[in-house]
């Protein structure tokens, strides 16, 4: 996931730490937020990596008044750095969408709109489509709720069988045109609003909000996963206490 892969607005990289410092163990997360941090010092890690920025937008200081003061002076006095890949790796071949892909079963997986091609040939973008047996909506929602792990899914009826489905993990419901352009009739992400609802029905397309961490958390595992085979002297482990805080009342 190079950064060259990255949206124009995002902030991507060592955003907090030193390059020289010496890394012998690493914690993956999906959030660099307290919580996260703080378990990273009590597991001895020197490096947390996420998929969401520690510094998304640059504040006007950086005190204990805000969460975001507190996780930067934490990391900053326990020594440790923080690295992040945003939407690179939601572009990237094997990243976020591939593996939300992947983890819903998805089959023939291919990128919606190619952006660019790596140097090995492979076809890089932000949204995934792909396939899947035939079936109504109620069925591939009990897919989706049983994969991802979710505690519920917001969705609209399309009024169409799922069988073309694309996929964009968090806020890509902005870009529903894509996937009605590329003829799917299912589309699977998260943060939709009222009127992307309306918009999906009207434009007979189902539409489901699996929820921002749960569209994207598979990643983490992942991401530990390839850490861990590139640097196999490094311990990599995946954070056990951060969780989505959404819940819903039933």
């Amino acid at each position: 996931a190079p950064a060259s892969m990255k949206m124009d607005w995002d902030n991507v990289g060592l955003l907090c730490g030193s390059r020289s410092q010496q890394v012998h163990k690493i914690m993956v997360a999906l959030d660099p937020f307290e919580s996260v941090c703080k378990e990273a010092a009590q597991e001895g890690a020197d490096l947390i990596v996420t998929h969401h920025p520690l510094i998304f937008r640059a504040p006007n200081a950086l005190t204990d008044d805000t969460a975001l003061g507190r996780s930067v002076l934490f990391l900053a006095q326990h020594g440790i750095s923080s690295i992040n890949a945003h939407t690179n790796l939601d572009c990237a071949p094997g990243g976020v969408n591939d593996v939300l892909a992947q983890a819903l079963g998805l089959k023939n997986i291919q990128v919606i709109n190619p952006t660019g091609i790596t140097e090995d040939g492979q076809e890089w973008g932000l949204l995934r489509m792909g396939t899947v047996d035939a079936q109504n909506l109620q069925a591939f929602l009990c897919r989706v709720k049983t994969a991802l792990g979710c505690q519920g899914l917001r969705y609209t009826d399309g009024g169409k069988q799922v069988y073309k489905v694309a996929v964009g993990g968090g806020a890509c419901a902005g870009e529903m045109g894509m996937a009605i352009k590329a003829g799917c009739d299912t589309f699977v992400t998260a943060d939709v609003r009222y009127n992307q609802f309306w918009d999906a029905r009207e434009s007979g397309i189902n539409l489901i909000d699996a929820g921002h961490f749960h569209t994207e958390n598979p990643i983490c595992s992942v991401l530990a996963q390839k850490l861990q085979a590139q640097f196999p002297e490094i311990t990599v482990t995946v954070s056990k206490n951060h969780q989505d805080c959404a819940n819903f009342f039933m």
